[in-house]
């Protein structure tokens, strides 16, 4: 039995006996039994109580003691979580990023410097020791470079084991952890001391994970803008060769029967291959997509006549929207080139545009009263008669319809919207077609 219990076990057995001496020794005429029993119980009842014992007392002043602890755990926990959203490493483990980060992290991971590094420099160094762990030198501690072999948290808890060759170093103890981007360690973050005591090593660990995890998102937006760039170059390099050897064709016959029409043409042809080549960045104002499509129907209206009229129902609220760059143009292409060119009295094509303010969002509809598509055109389009994601492996009619540029084109959306876009395709043979893109205002 413990002290505590024994004692309050001894104390009891003294109330009994003194609350039966008075009920029944003490007093004459002695009291009843009845009364004997319950002052004994009441007094019995308050010692256990009011007496801070080992049954009451220390077990509630453990758990309070517990419940303590583990709200100061998860206070640390929520201090690293959102001292982590701020982190600047979601833009990439530059030397800008680093230093800002390490000035966040100092206070936050209770050390007195906290160094950054890629897998050969110290991109940032703050607090004691900065004078020979120079942001921008190269590693020079041992324990950091053995994280970064290793690939795994590394702890020093002495002066000599640190490795580092400044026999002035103010540095302790540290703790490095790897930062990794998939199974690839790209450096480490490492939290130093003064002395022996090394910082919590799962609060490093913990800030590490986060800061890996932006690592790896700013390499995924890398990625996915070189992949986007890709694509939009390829939608450059897919200006049909042919549409230029025509117009060009257009310009030297008109340049016999209409020398100024032909001039106006050549303008307009240069106007067109400048905006399709230099224009930057994956989005543009709708009046700039506006006027390259308008130059580029221009040029076919010269080469087609009176076989292809043109119509145009553009809200002007539509004009100031961002809207992705090469993704208008390729649509009216395919109307003109696979709709119209091959049916005999020619057609019209019609461009579309508006803004819708509750959803948010601008709409953009290419339409064609020419051949159209049969359903297994469309299905291999992956269109399924309805809504597009993107056109796959195009091969036949299909690929004849353009299904490369539409996958190109879902392709690029999917890259800049996610899921927030839609690519729908409806077609009916010898009716004519239908595109309308639907992206998020911007």
């Amino acid at each position: 039995m413990r002290t505590g219990s024994a004692l309050l076990a001894a104390t009891i057995a003294v109330t009994w006996t003194v609350v039966y001496l008075v009920t029944q020794v003490f007093v004459s005429p002695p009291l009843g039994v009845g009364t004997t029993v319950a002052a004994g119980a009441v007094a019995s009842v308050l010692l256990v109580l009011g007496y801070p014992s080992a049954l009451r007392g220390p077990r509630a002043a453990t758990t309070l003691r517990r419940g303590r602890e583990g709200r100061g755990v998860e206070r640390s926990r929520r201090r690293i979580v959102a001292g982590g959203n701020r982190m600047p490493l979601r833009s990439g483990l530059t030397a800008d990023a680093a230093r800002r980060t390490a000035e966040l992290l100092r206070p936050l991971l209770g050390g007195d410097a906290v160094v950054i590094t890629d897998r050969e420099l110290n991109l940032a160094f703050v607090g004691p020791g900065v004078d020979h762990h120079t942001a921008g030198g190269p590693v020079r501690a041992a324990i950091v470079r053995s994280a970064i072999a290793k690939g795994r948290t590394v702890v020093s808890r002495r002066a000599s084991s640190m490795g580092c060759d400044d026999p002035d170093c103010p540095l302790r103890s540290a703790v490095v952890v790897p930062l990794v981007v998939g199974t690839r360690v790209v450096g480490t973050i490492g939290v130093f001391r003064t002395h022996d005591e090394p910082a919590p090593r799962v609060q490093v660990e913990d800030m590490a994970s986060i800061l890996s995890l932006h690592l790896e998102l700013a390499e995924a937006d890398r990625e996915r803008k070189l992949a986007s760039d890709a694509r939009l170059d390829a939608l450059r390099a897919q200006i049909n060769p042919h549409f230029l050897f025509n117009v060009l064709n257009t310009i030297a016959s008109k340049s016999r029967t209409d020398p100024d029409e032909a001039r106006q043409l050549l303008l307009r042809l240069s106007d067109f291959f400048r905006y399709a080549v230099r224009q930057e960045g994956q989005l543009a104002e709708f009046a700039q997509e506006y006027f390259f499509v308008r130059t580029y129907l221009s040029l076919e209206q010269a080469r087609f006549g009176d076989r292809l009229r043109v119509r145009y129902d553009i809200d002007p609220q539509v004009l100031t929207a961002h809207v992705p760059v090469l993704v208008i143009q390729p649509l009216v292409e395919n109307a003109v080139k696979h709709g119209l060119a091959d049916k005999v009295a020619g057609g019209t094509v019609t461009l579309k545009a508006r803004v819708d303010p509750l959803t948010r969002t601008t709409s953009i509809r290419v339409t064609d009263d020419g051949v159209g598509m049969t359903a297994d055109v469309l299905d291999t389009l992956g269109a399924g008669g309805g809504a597009d994601r993107g056109g796959e492996g195009a091969s036949g009619e299909a690929g004849a319809r353009g299904g490369i540029g539409l996958q190109n084109i879902s392709e690029r959306l999917t890259t800049l919207f996610g899921e927030r876009f839609t690519l729908d395709i409806q077609s009916t043979a010898g009716a004519g077609t239908v595109v309308e893109v639907r992206v998020p205002l911007r």
